[in-house]
């Protein structure tokens, strides 16, 4: 899809890059104020929600509308606008609640700005580690000052890759048929917990490959261009809900997302093959 000039001068999307950093950072720090003292609820089975996820989507929320109030805001934690808006701010106040609860350090804060499908601007900023991941659209991505750019494992079997599963899993899923049929071909793989953190170090070279078949747009809109802006390969999958493969050269679609993300072509193609044989 053409984005319109108006939108993707580079004057524009570094604004909305500075923004989507600006959010994310203050979104993790209202995190890291609510550390050992939130209650939690939950959203459904094993499906976890702290005051902290809640108080973090406010903060950004406050920070992206009062600057573009014309945009449409999408976050974890409801509290949707204009969802009918070509411009819509994708947000996860706290991508790894699980974690979050457990003192596990795995968890992140991610924010987006996407034009239908075309995502603008991503940043996924890391409250513990005190990193943050940036990227425009056509401008590179960036771990703080540093320009990221995807790393070339050998072969497949040499490749540390993750895989983040829906918060209800059985033995029977589709899930972990995946799961099964990729870990023999790997040399690893992890589950971070934080779909945002896996694309983030795909990027970062940290991994060489992740999937996902069933996730929603605020967990993957930044770092799906994190991760492309970085140099990954990027290749859709079938969604569980959907009867066949997408079509060749077809893009993510933000409305239900399932891809690989891999360091070069070779290893997306191996695991998505796995993911399909």
């Amino acid at each position: 899809m053409n984005v319109p000039p108006e939108i993707s001068a580079f004057e524009r999307l570094n604004e909305y890059g500075e923004f989507a950093e600006v959010a994310a950072r203050a979104g993790g720090d209202v995190l890291r104020d609510w550390r050992g003292r939130f209650a939690v609820s939950t959203k459904g089975p094993r499906d976890l929600v702290t005051e902290a996820d809640l108080a973090s989507q406010k903060t950004i929320r406050e920070i992206l509308l009062s600057r573009f109030p014309e945009h449409g805001f999408i976050g974890e934690e409801g509290d949707q606008d204009s969802v009918n808006s070509s411009l819509r701010w994708m947000v996860d106040p706290l991508d790894g609640t699980s974690n979050y609860v457990h003192g596990f350090p795995a968890y992140c804060v991610s924010v987006a700005l996407a034009y239908h499908d075309e995502i603008l601007a991503g940043a996924i900023y890391d409250p513990v580690a005190d990193e943050c991941f940036t990227a425009i659209r056509g401008g590179g991505a960036r771990l703080e000052n540093t320009a990221l750019q995807t790393t070339d494992p050998p072969q497949l079997s040499d490749a540390l890759v993750a895989v983040s599963f829906p918060p209800h899993v059985d033995c029977e899923s589709l899930a972990v048929a995946d799961f099964l049929s990729i870990v023999p071909h790997v040399h690893s793989v992890s589950r971070t917990g934080s779909t945002a953190i896996n694309l983030a170090y795909r990027a970062a070279g940290r991994l060489d490959g992740f999937w996902v078949r069933r996730i929603a747009c605020w967990d993957v809109a930044a770092g799906l261009l994190i991760a492309a802006e970085a140099g990954a390969v990027v290749v859709p999958c079938r969604h569980p809900d959907d009867s066949c493969e997408p079509p060749a050269q077809a893009t993510v679609s933000l409305d239900r997302p399932a891809f690989v993300a891999a360091a070069n072509q070779r290893v997306a193609t191996g695991l998505h093959d796995l993911l399909t044989g």
